[in-house]
């Protein structure tokens, strides 16, 4: 149990820990992602609209100062007037001279040309046109082909122009954070994780303790009760033995003897909740002992109108205590025989399952189980009809949380739900499990 406890603490914590760590280097990735394109973007359309001269016929009424000073009318773009650059700031001139960029435009025979290709050894000319092919064929004014941010800007009647920058120092500083983050976001995660895992066992000190007082205050009042109820019981047979017929002796010992029973439950409970309890384990075959198991409860089950079936594999093993597991057995056998309606059916099986041999006891309810009440059946004390009485259903509702603690203490878990009108529960026991205490004496009652 506190093994069991302290794993749970350490998956949660770090769970927790490595969403928060995993969300966190996202966002700084995808806002530097988001803030390095759009910044080369804008500095894109910001070469196209002022490196890029207009193309055409003079304006009508006077001379047309960029056409006449820049380029004549179906002549080559000349490079233009740069002073518009020293009034932009440092860093938006910086990033266009540290970054290649190049432009294709259309001259007057049609032929596209490239100028600015000398800042990009590694393109020539026939790849430069390619790639502000792919661009117009984009139908985008802006956008990225590979790590190549362009802008398109319309020249008239010469056709489009298109500014393409060579964007891979900076996209690769950008895989590189992504890169590192990465890493760094796991190794923290390993940190974490190791540390998380060193002082669980400090975490949840307190609530072990509170669980291990429980059990020892459980323990300590069950032997304690022992004492009186041997008195009344002696008592009443003392009673008995001079009033034979009389109702209330008959009942003190009813009720005592239920006492005795619950007493030894609790005990029971409480040894199959500690960490190490002593069982002796061994090969077992489930198939086997699920017929021998079935045997007396077949003949109630008919006595009261109810059907009871086995199926089996035989060849299905696993390691355990033989008494636990009959103990096991005979609580699901139990419980399906009581709560199953006059005419039902019940089906016991012990079958294999991928790594796990699963014993499942299913039977026919009057009233279907909620998910809820399915998950609660393995409390202490629970009862899913709340209106039943002892009378009406003999126990203490503390079976199946004993079925539950043997399932737990063989490496195994149980479960419960609703398939149409009949109730499954089942135990999942690992064929291949390996106790962590094997060979020592068994603890009896």
């Amino acid at each position: 149990m506190i093994r069991k406890l302290q794993n749970r603490f350490v998956r949660i914590a770090v769970l927790v820990l490595t969403a928060a760590m995993v969300t966190v280097v996202g966002i700084i990735n995808t806002a530097n992602l988001i803030i390095v394109r759009s910044e080369l973007a804008g500095t894109v359309r910001e070469l196209a609209e002022n490196s890029i001269p207009e193309r055409g016929p003079k304006a009508p009424g006077g001379p047309d100062s960029r056409v006449s000073q820049e380029r004549q009318p179906g002549g080559e773009p000349e490079e233009g007037d740069w002073g518009w650059m020293t009034e932009r700031s440092r860093h938006f001139r910086n990033l266009v001279s540290e970054s290649g960029w190049f432009t294709v435009y259309s001259s007057g025979d049609g032929e596209p040309r490239v100028r600015n290709l000398g800042d990009i050894p590694d393109l020539d000319e026939d790849g430069a046109k390619k790639l502000a092919a792919q661009a117009l064929d984009s139908g985008k004014q802006s956008g990225w082909i590979q790590d190549y941010c362009f802008a398109v800007r319309d020249q008239g009647e010469s056709g489009p122009a298109v500014v393409l920058m060579n964007c891979e120092t900076r996209m690769a500083a950008v895989r590189n954070l992504a890169w590192i983050s990465g890493i760094a976001c796991a190794g923290g995660i390993l940190v974490a994780w190791l540390l998380v895992r060193l002082f669980s066992r400090r975490a949840v000190e307190p609530t072990v303790r509170n669980m291990e007082q429980q059990k020892q205050f459980i323990t300590n009042a069950s032997h304690e009760l022992k004492t009186p109820l041997t008195v009344i019981s002696t008592n009443m047979e003392l009673l008995k033995m001079e009033l034979p017929d009389n109702q209330w002796v008959r009942s003190t010992q009813k009720q005592t003897g239920a006492m005795r029973h619950l007493v030894d439950e609790l005990v029971y409970l409480s040894r199959m909740e500690e960490e190490n309890p002593a069982l002796t384990m061994e090969p077992l075959n489930p198939g086997t002992m699920l017929q021998e198991a079935a045997e007396p409860f077949q003949a109630m089950a008919e006595f009261n109108g109810k059907e009871l079936t086995t199926k089996t594999d035989g060849d299905v093993r696993i390691t355990g205590n033989r008494a636990s597991v009959e103990r096991l057995m005979s609580t699901l056998l139990d419980n399906a025989v009581k709560y199953t309606p006059e005419g039902g059916r019940i089906l016991a099986e012990a079958v294999r399952e991928g790594k796990y041999a699963v014993i499942r006891v299913s039977n026919t309810v009057e009233k279907p189980l909620t998910k809820e009440q399915c998950s609660r059946l393995f409390s202490r004390f629970y009862r899913a009809d709340e209106s039943r009485s002892k009378e009406q259903r003999s126990g203490f509702g503390i079976g199946l949380a004993i079925a539950a603690a043997i399932a737990e203490k063989h490496g195994g878990s149980m479960n419960a739900r609703m398939d149409g009108d009949r109730l499954v529960i089942s135990a999942l026991l690992p064929k291949d499990h390996k106790p962590e205490t094997p060979g020592i004496t068994v603890y009896t009652l």
